[in-house]
Order: C-alpha cells, then sequence, then structure tokens
C-alpha cells in the first residue's frame, strides 16, 4: 500500500509542477513580448494557459480520492491538503496571468517605452521569479534551503509591489485630459496589477510548501 500511496502522490505532484511549469512559460512569454508589444507572443502566452481549469479538476479529484484511499496522517496528511490548497492558488494565478494577456494586448501599444523599460519589464521580471521559485521550492528537500527559497519568494514579492507603486505614479503624474485618456490609464494599471497579483499567488504557494516542511500556519499570518 505505501508504494501505491507514494506513487499517487507523485501523480499529484507532477501534475502540480506542470502546471507550474506552463504558469512560467506563460508569464516568461508574456517578459518578453512586453517591449516590443508582440501581440503573437501574448496569444502563445494564453496558449500555455490553456485547460488549466479542468487539469486542476483533475489532480484535486485525485487528491480526494488518496484522502479517501490511504486517510494519511501527520507529515503526508498535510502535504495533501496543502497541495490541494496549491491547485487553487495556481489557477487564481493563471486567471491573472490571461487578464494581463487581454490588458496588454490592449493598451500594450500605448504605454510609454521608458515607463516599459522602467517599471513593468522589471515587475514582469520579478513576478516571474517568484513563479520559478516557487517549481524549486516543489522539490527541495532539506529545511534550510527551503527557507532561504521562501525569502528570495518574498523578496521578488515585495519587489512588485515597489515596482507597480512607481509605475502607478509614473502613469498618474501625466496629466488626463479626457474620459478616454482616464480609461486608458486605468486599463495600462489594471493589466500591471495583475502582474503583481501573480507574485501575491506564489507567495501563498510558497508558504504553503515551507507548511509542508515545518508545519505551522499554511498561510502568511
Amino acid at each position: 500500500m505505501l508504494v501505491t500511496y507514494k506513487e499517487a502522490l507523485k501523480e499529484v505532484k507532477d501534475g502540480i509542477r506542470e502546471l507550474l511549469e506552463n504558469l512560467m512559460k506563460a508569464n516568461e512569454i508574456i517578459y518578453n513580448g512586453i517591449s516590443t508589444c508582440n501581440q503573437e507572443e501574448f496569444k502563445d502566452a494564453r496558449t500555455n494557459l490553456k485547460n488549466t481549469t479542468a487539469k486542476t479538476v483533475t489532480i484535486d479529484n485525485n487528491i480526494i480520492k488518496l484522502l479517501a484511499l490511504y486517510t494519511p496522517e501527520a507529515t503526508d496528511l498535510r502535504e495533501v491538503v496543502a497541495f490541494l490548497k496549491i491547485t487553487n492558488e495556481i489557477l487564481r494565478a493563471a486567471t491573472s496571468t490571461r487578464s494581463m494577456i487581454k490588458g496588454l494586448t490592449d493598451t500594450c501599444e500605448e504605454i510609454d517605452s521608458d515607463m516599459i523599460k522602467d517599471f513593468a519589464l522589471p515587475l514582469q521580471l520579478s513576478s516571474l521569479n517568484a513563479i520559478k521559485l516557487v517549481k524549486e521550492m516543489l522539490d527541495i528537500d532539506y529545511e534550510d534551503e527551503l527557507r532561504d527559497t521562501f525569502n528570495e519568494t518574498l523578496i521578488e514579492e515585495n519587489k512588485t509591489d515597489d515596482l507597480y507603486e512607481l509605475l502607478e505614479r509614473s502613469v498618474l503624474d501625466n496629466q488626463v485630459n479626457s474620459l478616454e485618456d482616464f480609461e486608458k490609464k486605468h486599463k495600462i494599471l489594471r493589466a500591471f496589477r495583475k502582474s503583481e497579483k501573480i507574485a501575491d499567488r506564489s507567495v501563498s504557494m510558497a508558504y504553503l510548501l515551507l507548511y509542508i516542511k515545518i508545519g505551522g500556519t499554511m498561510q502568511r499570518s
């Protein structure tokens, strides 16, 4: 039974790893496409998120079967419950990524090039780095290394907060001359706000992965 349980858990973990990989690829493509407003790359990014909802449902169903069949305890139970919550965080990050793609498709060509270089690109890079670090945490066994990577994830998320604030200030500093102008600025900020939200979701996942190893709380206080 133990071998069968391990195989079932491995299937769950592999599914989560695949979702994180797809999320990472989508955000990497967005990062590469921002500076040139490449619409084809934005479409390609969206392709990497295809069927995310269906895949998370499959993983969640596998987790429920695992709980019903094997009734894991202690650390095993922590791991399984954390994975159940991680799939929800991935789904929310994927939703934010799709929203960001839509926003960039509509507004990217209207964003000042200096604003992109100084704020938008660094913001998206930090968000992308946060996802990559979470994916690394999934396969880290040593507590010290896990904590170090967790802290790196926090740093990247903090960067997105600061960079979004600077981007917002830069956008709003320019005079608004009409309702159309206001709506344009609002769409730009809403698109990049999603990048910040993706980093938030990454930190939530990082907390859950840390919880698996050391216990405590399942989310930031």
